[in-house]
């Protein structure tokens, strides 16, 4: 068992010392962890505000392989290089646009390669058809300096560092599973019996609207009376945020419900925060240029992401409030840790999360094993009495084998409900001696062309 570490004390001996009781995850070897003791839900109800910001394309070790203390980077790693020969090390990558590689369920088995975690650099020059010279940055890390926010709330808060990806694909399961712990293909979607468990499922389009016949969170929080919204960085539609970050609209429950009103703009969002009157579960989706998924600029996400996490400490609301930070793939480039298999549809590769509250614990690294699924666990656990996503009990029958939530924490070991509230960390959002490069813009609004067309599967 690895200790986790708060800043100069293990985890376990300042938990011990706490009264409290804990468990650490064991790293990843392919295997499910069983779920086990969290500490108690009493606590959990002085979260009365859920905030989900979702960015893109981002493996754990792209941005967190060398934070102290992280299951990072291991020394020696060389991954083969088919095209150019050789191999190639991790290295650090200053640029502010990335390219990434393909990130759909064939790259990711690729990637991983029977837990080898040696397929990142083969997947990304298969653009270049065998010829040479075929240049890659997959392998590359940012560095602290980088994302200099990013790396503050990792400190101040908590990072966890054995967060998968939901699935094993691309952004429209990662989005799906953010809200309903599911991906399918729904044959005849007014019927969820017709749903078949999918990594690469229909997209909500013109043709298919509303093509989701499953149940989502929302169904839950609906009848139970908890307030919800989705807000969208721009709006939908061109300029704003793509149908495959938005899929509330295309779920039938979702329509059923009269809800749809619920998916709003991001305004919406800064109002809410500003007047403390924020919903009880909040999810947050980006725009292409804010998004992170390459080539968009990562001080143009991390100015974004700052912004947002300003709001809410700078509201009435942030004393009552936890944010879950997280990436919704790993976008082609490198991790070390082999994800764990709990069903066909995943985990898939390791990404970024980060925990931030009045209540996180200051300095963790949380080695649970935890996904998307997680923050919808805790949601259920805090606000519906523990009410699960569960065919046999929602009274909503789909075909789901697996209940997600019933195999992952609810992450509260990285609170402690007993402590003192930790203060707001209001941070600049374009910090100045950024060594990205070029170096942005003063406002950190720069743009590169992005055209879907370009952007690996996405």
């Amino acid at each position: 068992m690895r200790p986790r570490r708060l800043f100069g004390i293990t985890a376990a001996s300042a938990l011990a010392a706490a009264g409290i009781a804990f468990s650490v995850g064991l790293p990843a070897n392919g295997t499910p962890t069983p779920h086990v003791a969290a500490p108690k839900l009493a606590g959990i109800h002085k979260i009365k505000h859920v905030i989900v910001i979702m960015q893109e394309n981002r493996s754990f070790d792209s941005y967190f392989g060398h934070f102290p203390g992280a299951n990072g980077i291991p020394s020696g790693v060389c991954v083969p290089d088919p095209v150019n020969g050789g191999c190639v090390t991790p290295f650090p990558d200053h640029a502010d646009s990335n390219k990434g590689g393909p990130h759909m369920d064939a790259n990711s088995l690729a990637d991983t390669d029977h837990g080898r975690m040696d397929g990142f650099v083969g997947q990304a020059e298969l653009h270049c058809k065998g010829v040479a010279p075929c240049p890659t940055d997959v392998m590359g890390f940012h560095t602290a300096s980088d994302i200099p926010n990013y790396t503050s709330y990792a400190k101040h808060f908590v990072l966890a560092d054995n967060y998968f990806e939901s699935d094993h694909s691309w952004s429209v399961p990662a989005h799906l599973f953010m809200v309903s712990a599911w991906s399918a293909t729904c044959s005849k979607p007014a019927h969820p019996m017709t749903c078949v468990a999918s990594d690469e499922p229909r997209v909500r389009s013109a043709a298919h609207p509303h093509p989701f016949g499953w149940t989502d969170v929302t169904w839950l929080l609906n009848k139970h009376h908890v307030s919800w919204s989705y807000y969208l960085d721009g709006g939908a539609g061109a300029g704003g945020v793509p149908p495959i970050w938005n899929p509330l609209p295309g779920f039938r429950d979702v329509l059923a419900d009269g809800q749809t009103a619920n998916i709003q703009p991001l305004k919406n969002f800064f109002t809410a925060a500003a007047s403390g009157s924020l919903p009880q579960v909040t999810w947050i989706v980006p725009k292409a240029a804010d998004s992170e998924h390459p080539p968009a600029l990562v001080s143009r996400g991390q100015a974004y992401v700052t912004r947002l996490i300003n709001a809410v400490m700078s509201s009435p609301d942030w004393k009552s409030s936890a944010i879950f930070l997280s990436w919704d793939d790993w976008g082609g480039f490198y991790d070390n840790v082999r994800p764990p298999k709990l069903d066909t549809l995943g985990y898939g590769i390791r990404v970024p999360a980060i925990i931030i509250s009045p209540y996180a614990r200051p300095g963790f690294i949380d080695g649970t094993q935890s996904s998307s699924d997680s923050f919808l666990k805790f949601i259920e656990d805090d606000f519906m009495g523990g009410a699960r996503i569960n065919p046999a009990t929602d009274g909503r029958p789909d075909p789901r084998k697996v209940i997600r939530e019933n195999l992952t924490t609810n992450l509260l070991e990285a609170f402690n409900f007993s402590q003192t509230p930790l203060p707001p960390l209001i941070l600049n959002p374009c910090p100045p001696n950024t060594t990205l490069t070029p170096t942005p813009p003063a406002n950190c609004n720069g743009g590169v062309a992005l055209h879907f067309s370009s952007w690996g599967d996405s």
